[in-house]
């Protein structure tokens, strides 16, 4: 059995979903940020890292999104969350999706966690003003440039989807206005009503 590490508030959302998607059998961790439970021994010991999502599996732990992603989708061929038999396109998706963690989801983060790349704290003021600026601009590629429509990928569903629906559940947190990027929008909201979403969110209580 799988086991997922995860917060809620997090980019795990996107992995149980995945794992919904795939009828996998899992099982879900809570760790605790309030207590700092993601720093304790025993979870580092999981994920040196100190972060969510962290899946482990027979062979080990997994601990990058898009990693975690595309092993969701090989070991659940049946489910078809993405074309393993098509090597372009499915560089395709690893393309978008690390392009979601290295670049998008670390723009966020400039807003809340600046303390990871300054001490200044005027820096730090700095870097959150600025993010939803990059931010946007991220999107911006996103509706223009990768998104088809009406999935990332064009008519099939895949492991860009959840992925993509959580980074921009979290644009209305920012004060980012989502509708500006009409695509995403009804990406989102389209995403909002699939029964695997609605039953993460009724399992986590959110």
């Amino acid at each position: 059995m799988l086991k997922l590490y995860y917060h809620p508030a997090t980019i795990s959302f996107a992995v149980q979903v995945a794992l919904e998607d795939a009828g996998a059998t899992s099982k879900g961790e809570f760790v605790d940020f309030r207590t700092n439970a993601q720093r304790t021994p025993e979870f580092l010991a999981i994920n040196p890292k100190s972060r969510v999502p962290a899946l482990v599996t027979d062979r080990g732990v997994l601990t990058e999104t898009p990693a975690i992603m595309e092993y969701i989708a090989r070991t659940h061929p049946a489910a078809n969350l993405a074309p393993l038999d098509d090597p372009f396109a499915m560089a395709e998706i690893n393309a978008f999706n690390i392009y979601l963690c290295s670049t998008v989801h670390v723009a966020m983060a400039h807003r809340y966690r600046g303390y990871r790349w300054a001490d200044d704290p005027e820096a730090i003021k700095a870097m959150a003003a600025k993010s939803p600026e990059v931010v946007a601009d991220c999107f911006r590629v996103i509706e223009a440039e990768y998104f088809r429509g009406p999935f990332v990928m064009g008519q099939a569903y895949t492991i860009c989807d959840p992925y993509l629906y959580v980074l921009s559940g979290w644009l209305d947190r920012d004060g980012i206005d989502r509708t500006q990027f009409p695509k995403v929008d009804a990406h989102f909201h389209m995403m909002r009503e699939r029964p695997t979403v609605k039953k993460v969110m009724a399992d986590w209580g959110m």
